[in-house]
């Protein structure tokens, strides 16, 4: 399977963007004292919604049909499923691996992290430090989401690409406020943020540079590959998006945002 090199280029781009939001969340930590919660559970549901939707919807379809190139109809579903739940698993063993304390789906909020804040608290900096390498570990295989969706489909990746970003926008804050308040430092806090958001573009292109150069990207791989990615996007709408946005708001707001991500990605792929 071949793919163009302004393909790739725009792919890059739509990660970037999508890690890019964590540094927005930063910025935003700094002049907000208190969250939106109810625009955040929305904005959260709304993430999963579509997330969901175009991963059973275009994701999941597209696996099946990359190994039905190769393989009978019955033998490509086994498959596919595999992948899918594979990608499940992957994703489940990381979130495992990093303490719940600093994990990036234990999102708290801006009055929560400011009240803890004491300046030179070693324990609060700890706290930030972990949460941008927790959130950097995790922004691997969702950069390799969103790169992926957009070489499927580079008009439909935009939608997914804005929803990574509104998720992203959380642990930005998650990762800039006890640093701050830790250092006193705005630009320490900034930077360390970004680079946790980096860490999604450059876990795309080297995902995208193993498997095109190591495995090679045949229609078989790119079975196994979109599979995984459908996998991880579901996992982390019900894992960590809705979950949250049921936190932060009350339960019909966050499933209201959920129904009209849905309806947003439905109502997209029927003008494309």
């Amino acid at each position: 399977m071949e793919f163009d090199y302004s393909t790739i280029l725009y792919a890059f781009g739509l990660t970037l963007f999508a890690g890019g939001a964590t540094a927005v969340g930063s910025l935003i930590a700094f002049f907000a004292k208190s969250t939106n919660k109810r625009f955040l559970s929305m904005s959260l549901g709304f993430s999963a919604g579509v997330m969901v939707f175009v991963s059973f919807v275009e994701i999941y379809p597209k696996s099946l049909e990359a190994f039905e190139y190769s393989f009978s109809d019955n033998t490509a579903k086994i498959y596919t499923a595999i992948a899918f739940f594979a990608g499940i698993l992957f994703i489940a063993i990381i979130d495992f691996l990093i303490p719940e304390a600093e994990n990036p789906h234990e999102i708290k909020s801006l009055e929560q992290m400011h009240l803890k804040g004491k300046k030179n608290d070693k324990g609060l900096l700890r706290m930030g430090m972990f949460s941008a390498l927790a959130i950097a570990i995790h922004n691997f295989p969702e950069g390799l989401a969103t790169f992926t969706a957009a070489l499927i489909d580079p008009e439909v990746a935009i939608p997914i690409a804005i929803a990574i970003a509104i998720h992203n926008v959380p642990e930005g804050i998650a990762i800039s406020v006890p640093v701050y308040q830790a250092t006193g430092s705005k630009k320490k806090a900034f930077i360390l943020s970004a680079l946790s958001g980096l860490a999604e573009p450059i876990g795309a292109l080297f995902g995208f540079f193993v498997l095109s150069t190591v495995v090679g990207l045949n229609q078989t791989v790119m079975g196994a590959v979109f599979g995984g990615v459908a996998g991880i996007m579901v996992y982390i709408s019900l894992d960590e998006l809705l979950p949250s946005a049921a936190k932060y708001g009350n339960h019909h707001t966050s499933i209201w945002g959920f129904i009209i991500g849905m309806a947003v990605m439905a109502i997209s792929l029927i003008i494309i």
